[in-house]
């Protein structure tokens, strides 16, 4: 299996021309994610560290591939025996840990379904997910359970709840420990195909309620080209990873750990908690992190950090970027600061890692998401899926079949025909691509503003206003408007120390006016404690235009 994986590895070749030409997709017949990212590097190097727990008391626990391989082997024969069956769903509520893989391991294995939810989520958002999915069993923590200990009756398809801590007895609960412990370390994993569902991940729900995307087994390989290509090729001697980012966020699992598993690269797990840029940084400097994925709006956290290379010891040797635009600023500040050119990466929960930035082959524009990842057809359409000139604004739009690509979404085929048009999956993004085939974001589609006859996109104007030494983090939404259509509206979270003021809103209209242009600058300000975020980091902009359409 390892070699057949290894077959899906860029070919090594000197230039991004040189790799699309020689790339070809080579994923094989039968292929299992849990064998590809345990049991393969167990068979060849059992002592292989693949996982490295951060704990702020400083006992770092670490897994190898050996233990990975047998723990998972021993819960997929639990859960067989409880009597989950190859296609039904097992939900984990859980954070980044030990725990989570070995549990996503063995789901795959089982040829069941996995469904990561965040722990961040109410209890209504769970139970919406787990009641449209079905879940069959779910593993959780503690404070999961207390998530969802008064709705359990309402969900009826739930059969068991099993735990990775010591909680009160209750009906169908079950220790994971102690499920492990009852059953041998041998399991023949499932027959799976590549087409064979192995994942679902609700959508983020920027735009609405969000949606089950189903992905096949083939979704592992299909990201190794974005994750090589974002993290300079083929692993190195001594890398290893780390997110901010949960695991039950494509972003999380499907650019960071899947994929490092799979490479042999150790991947570093911490605590949940609220994020905060000197824990990263510690996080980074003493797990000696030299590979990290790095959401944009963590990136910007960051900066409120005067100095950090000389407050932590850093070394890192790459970082790559995902789930909304990075922006000019942040990318050059990365860059002088960290001593890293920041690879974005371009994609979605129905088909990610399709366009990409890589500094080592020179693929890297500030301001650009970067060009198509080997493997992936992309283009800017209309509506109906027609190709459009370089420089025209419209719809970033993956060719289909790709291997990368949902299977669709759970138990609603009239939506996943409505994403489909003209033979192209359209994302909902809207960007440009110039003559070189650089894509540039400019906004979902439904987040454009219209003013005044033109179209701005959130993006460069957020991105503006957070390179202001005043402001922490900044969201614009378009407010309607009698004579312009619309209006920039910002709403601005402030750097610790700063006071809104009337002053102040005037000095970041001009800052915008004057890096940008007269059209797209905030006519209104809002300062607030904080933004609605999604569990990837993204600004929910519906949330913040429903009180903006009301005054």
């Amino acid at each position: 299996m390892l070699s057949a994986m290894k077959a899906m590895l860029l070919p090594s070749r000197s230039s991004y021309d040189d790799i699309i030409r020689d790339f070809e997709w080579r994923i094989p017949p039968n292929l299992n994610m849990g064998v590809a990212v345990s049991d393969a590097w167990a068979a060849k190097e059992p002592d292989r560290i693949c996982l490295q727990h951060f704990d702020p008391a400083g006992r770092h626990l670490s897994m190898s591939y050996g233990e990975l391989s047998a723990r998972s082997n021993s819960l997929a024969n639990g859960l067989s025996g409880l009597g989950v069956l190859q296609g039904e769903r097992v939900a984990l509520l859980l954070p980044q840990g030990h725990d989570t893989v070995v549990s996503h391991v063995a789901i795959y294995k089982l040829g069941a379904i996995a469904l990561p939810l965040a722990l961040l989520f109410g209890e209504e958002a769970l139970v919406y997910r787990l009641k449209a999915a079905g879940a069959a069993v779910l593993i959780t923590n503690a404070f999961g359970l207390s998530r969802l200990q008064g709705a359990l009756s309402r969900l009826p398809d739930l059969r068991n709840v099993i735990v990775t801590e010591e909680v009160p007895a209750g009906p169908n609960l079950i220790r994971l420990d102690e499920l492990v412990a009852q059953h041998a370390p041998v399991h023949e994993p499932a027959d799976t195909t590549p087409d064979d569902p192995a994942l679902m991940i609700f959508t983020s729900g920027t735009t609405g309620l969000p949606k089950a995307a189903v992905h096949g087994h083939r979704v592992l390989g299909a990201h190794i080209p974005g994750f090589q290509m974002g993290h300079d090729l083929a692993p190195q001697v001594g890398d290893r990873i780390w997110t901010p980012a949960d695991w039950a966020w494509a972003g999380g699992l499907l650019n960071v750990l899947m994929p490092s598993l799979m490479l042999g690269i150790p991947v570093v797990s911490s605590p949940a908690q609220k994020f905060d840029p000197h824990m990263a940084f510690r996080i980074l400097s003493e797990m000696q992190v030299r590979n990290a994925f790095i959401p944009p709006t963590a990136l910007r956290l960051l900066k409120q950090v005067e100095n950090p290379q000389e407050i932590y010891r850093l070394n890192l040797r790459s970082i790559t970027s995902a789930g909304e635009a990075l922006g000019r600023e942040t990318y050059e500040w990365a860059r002088q600061t960290l001593g890293v050119t920041v690879n974005e990466l371009f994609g979605q929960t129905e088909c990610n890692f399709v366009l990409g930035s890589s500094a080592r082959l020179g693929i890297s524009r500030a301001g650009a998401i970067g060009r198509a990842i080997p493997g992936h057809q992309i283009a800017i359409v209309d509506d109906k899926g027609h190709p459009l000139d370089a420089g025209s604004l419209g719809q970033i739009a993956v060719k289909a079949p790709d291997p990368g690509m949902f299977l669709g979404y759970w138990n609603d085929p009239e939506a996943t025909a409505a994403r489909f048009a003209g033979g192209w999956l359209l994302t909902g993004d809207l960007g440009r691509q110039d003559p070189d085939g650089y894509v540039t974001f400019v906004g979902r589609d439904d987040d454009i503003i219209t003013s005044s006859g033109y179209r701005i996109g959130p993006s460069e104007v957020e991105d503006c206003l957070v390179a202001h030494p005043a402001v922490r983090l900044a969201a614009v939404i378009g407010k309607p408007d009698p004579v312009r259509t619309e209006i920039v509206k910002a709403y601005v979270v402030l750097a610790e120390g700063t006071d809104p003021s009337k002053t102040l809103a005037d000095e970041l209209r001009d800052w915008v006016k004057d890096r940008l242009s007269m059209h797209e600058y905030p006519r209104e300000f809002a300062f607030v404690g904080e933004l609605p975020l999604t569990t990837s980091g993204k600004v929910i902009r519906r949330l913040l235009r429903q009180p903006a359409v009301a005054r």
